[in-house]
């Protein structure tokens, strides 16, 4: 029989590991902001048959804008991302006219160009979307379990769940830190879209698990409450685990077919929704049980 309490410890251990990891690759790495935030352009450009060298393309766009480049990238077989300062549309149309001059046959895949105020407002409005996000879940967890007291306290169902949130954001963080180390994934708006759809899923997931404890609990008003989360845990696996399996087939369909402008939306998304689904079976549920154990042991 599928078990998870019993085993809870070692659920713990490993979930404390991947967020001490987590944070220690955030201090040591980083996440690298994109143009989104620090403004800038960026440049995608193909080769369908030969590609200059990277140096060669470096030092076009330098002297074809005036602007030091801050990264060449290879994409792909063909490919080539460039980033550097803001430049003006005239800028862009005479830096393709130089680049044809070391490689006739290149195509502008894509150029996104966004100034430091638009930048600085994005952070402004993401920074708002995550909070409001917050107090949001706060209020609803609040009332869904309002009239949950025994033998956990509904603002435990809240906390607990919250804390959980928080647990796969940071690791999501962490993975995405590690990523983007090794293939230059940056922080932009889709991350930040992303983030905040791993906020609703995790949050939604947990919830599912809470609501199945509190109908099991108005059958058994007397249980052991250890054994109740096992089996409410066990009656919404099946369900959970379908859920995600479907999530993540059309995940990876869109990371690999997708195209290179949403890869960092499907990456985050999938490490995100894996993490929601197993700390929602394996962290908060568990969580629970030692809330449990710790309220009436202070009473004996």
């Amino acid at each position: 029989m599928f078990t998870v309490i019993p085993h809870r410890k070692w659920w713990y251990i490993f979930s404390t590991l991947l967020a001490v990891g987590s944070i220690i690759v955030l201090f040591t790495w980083g996440l690298k902001p994109g143009i989104d935030f620090t403004g800038g352009s960026l440049l995608e450009l193909d080769y369908p048959t030969s590609t200059p060298s990277l140096i060669d393309i470096r030092n076009t766009v330098q002297q074809s804008t005036g602007q030091t480049v801050s990264t060449v990238q290879s994409v792909g077989e063909r490919g080539v991302v460039v980033r550097f300062p803001h430049i003006t549309e005239a800028a862009h149309q005479k830096l393709l006219t130089d680049l044809k001059q070391i490689g006739p046959d290149v195509i502008e895949q894509r150029f996104d160009a966004i100034g430091p105020t638009i930048g600085a407002e994005l952070k402004q409005k993401t920074a708002w979307a995550v909070g409001l996000a917050v107090l949001g879940m706060i209020i609803y967890i609040t009332i869904a379990f309002y009239k949950v007291t025994r033998p956990v306290p509904s603002w435990q169902y809240g906390s607990i769940a919250i804390f959980s949130l928080l647990h796969d954001l940071l690791i999501t963080a962490g993975a995405f830190a590690v990523i983007s180390r090794f293939y230059g994934m940056e922080v932009n708006a889709s991350f930040v879209a992303a983030m905040l759809t791993v906020f609703g899923y995790s949050v939604n997931d947990t919830i599912i698990i809470f609501d199945r404890i509190r109908d099991n609990l108005q059958h058994h008003p007397n249980p052991n409450f250890a054994e109740l989360v096992d089996t409410s845990i066990r009656q919404t696996l099946y369900r959970s685990t379908n859920t995600v399996l479907t999530v993540l087939l059309a995940l990876f369909a869109v990371l690999l077919f997708g195209g290179e402008s949403i890869r960092d939306f499907a990456v985050t998304l999938i490490v995100g929704i894996t993490l929601g689904t197993y700390s929602s079976i394996f962290l908060a549920s568990p969580l629970l049980v030692e809330a449990q154990r710790i309220r009436f042991g202070k009473k004996r």
